[in-house]
């Protein structure tokens, strides 16, 4: 789905709807008190978020990982695999497509071995009997299924918490009160951070996006199915590239041909180069994407240590 635009600021819509996203909240807090979590019998370190979409969960969870490996684990991946058709395998990057374990997946499991499964207590099983000393969750923060022995909240500066209002009134998955008080710790990309430390009194671990050097410079075509297309064409922008045409879609789009056909129509036309995200271009076919350019980002921790023995002190098995 699109990110609506009235969860920037406070209105007479995100007003009206308030009472929904109580409803919505409480449902998640009575999930926690009535559901006994799965112990996985390694670690589990959960990536999450408290907004819907658009943060970079994904990238933070692949720095994570290698991290890690640099460390001598052996991490897994576990994700819903949200979008895919499949459910309870190993990702295998020469065999599945984005339409068969998701998007995100497809990403994960060039850095680590993956798990798709709806049940995230089933996939922390799948990955230990497949070698996995310790698990990464890549969201699941509002899941109680599995128990989490170090939860991070991932929060991007230039998303922030909107109106800071509870779906579907505004982008926020749970109170902050009620996310915060389940968190071990924040992960913030970017560099403003004040309003966040206003809300809480726990660790914050500091995070910046690399842009990988495009092979193009000036104007170009622009098209992203994320939760925040903006964030993708401010990291454009950065790249000395300019944004002269953008087409926003719902994050976890999977494209249609038609689709690709118009905008690479359009790129013809003008005699401009088109960029995409490495989420989406993991769902394009193979024909179309020859003729489309994917701008590379990394994660990078500021105190990479300080975050390893964080998770080593709460780490406890």
């Amino acid at each position: 789905m699109k990110t609506p635009s009235f969860w920037k600021n406070d209105n007479l819509i995100s007003a009206v709807l308030s009472p929904i996203g109580m409803i919505y909240g409480a449902a998640t807090a009575l999930r926690f008190k009535l559901k006994k979590p799965y112990q996985a019998h390694v670690p589990v370190i959960c990536i999450g978020n408290i907004t819907a979409g658009g943060v970079g969960k994904t990238p933070v969870s692949m720095a994570l990982a290698e991290m890690m490996q640099k460390q001598g684990k052996n991490p897994f991946f576990i994700s819903r695999g949200y979008g895919g058709k499949l459910s309870g395998v190993l990702v295998d990057t020469q065999k599945h497509t984005a339409y068969d374990v998701g998007d995100e997946p497809m990403m994960l499991a060039r850095i680590a071995p993956t798990i798709v499964c709806h049940d995230r207590a089933k996939a922390a099983q799948i990955a230990v009997e497949n070698g996995a000393d310790i698990l990464i969750m890549d969201d699941g923060f509002q899941n109680p299924s599995l128990k989490k022995d170090v939860s991070f909240l991932v929060f991007n500066e230039e998303t922030g918490i909107g109106n800071g209002r509870i779906i579907p009134s505004g982008p926020l998955r749970e109170s902050l009160k009620s996310g915060f008080k389940r968190a071990d710790a924040i992960i913030f990309i970017g560099e403003n951070i004040a309003k966040i430390l206003k809300k809480t009194d726990k660790p914050v671990f500091m995070v910046r996006i690399k842009e990988e050097n495009p092979k193009h410079q000036g104007d170009v075509v622009a098209f992203a199915g994320i939760g925040y297309p903006l964030k993708f064409y401010h990291s454009l922008e950065k790249c000395g590239l300019k944004p002269l045409y953008t087409y926003d879609f719902g994050d976890h789009h999977f494209y249609e041909k038609d689709e690709l056909k118009s905008i690479l129509k359009k790129a013809h036309k003008k005699n401009l180069p088109v960029y995409t995200t490495s989420k989406d271009f993991v769902k394009i076919p193979a024909d179309f994407q020859k003729r489309i350019n994917v701008l590379h980002i990394k994660a990078i921790f500021e105190d990479a240590s300080a975050l390893m023995s964080f998770i080593q002190k709460h780490i406890k098995r």
